[in-house]
């Protein structure tokens, strides 16, 4: 059986890998560019829960910790505990590349969200992440 494919979104920021670092990491930043999390901490082995609302939608996000390695990776698991009983894992890799940064984030186990039907399905994902990264951190890292 062949091993259905990770999502892979690259881009490359003009910005040191601290900044990208900090914008990922930093609570008081997520929440400006991405989501408010609360109870973020940036610790291997920390768990939290936030909440992101589009449209009639809310989605309950659950996240632990598996990997830090601070300006380089951050690792995490990722569940939907309100809509799926699957687990899927997503790593961010940063790399300077000059004064530039480049960001991969490889999603893995998608698959494992089928349960939820249509509701967490690929194409999704795919659009979030690409919109994520290509607008959401791009405005905010190039304010």
């Amino acid at each position: 059986m062949i091993e259905p494919a990770p999502i892979l979104v690259e881009r490359t920021y003009a910005v040191t890998p601290d900044r990208v670092w900090e914008a990922l990491t930093d609570r008081d930043k997520l929440a400006i560019w991405y989501v408010e999390i609360p109870n973020f901490e940036l610790n291997k082995g920390a768990e939290f829960n936030f909440y992101e609302s589009k449209g009639s939608n809310r989605y309950h996000y659950r996240i632990k910790i598996l990997d830090v390695k601070p300006n380089e990776l951050l690792r995490y698991a990722w569940s939907h505990p309100a809509e799926s009983e699957g687990l899927s894992v997503v790593t961010w890799h940063l790399t300077p590349r000059g004064n530039a940064t480049a960001v991969k984030v490889l999603h893995e186990g998608i698959e494992n969200f089928s349960d939820a039907g249509e509701l967490l399905d690929r194409a999704k994902y795919e659009k979030g992440w690409n919109t994520i990264l290509g607008t959401s951190l791009a405005n905010f890292l190039e304010e």
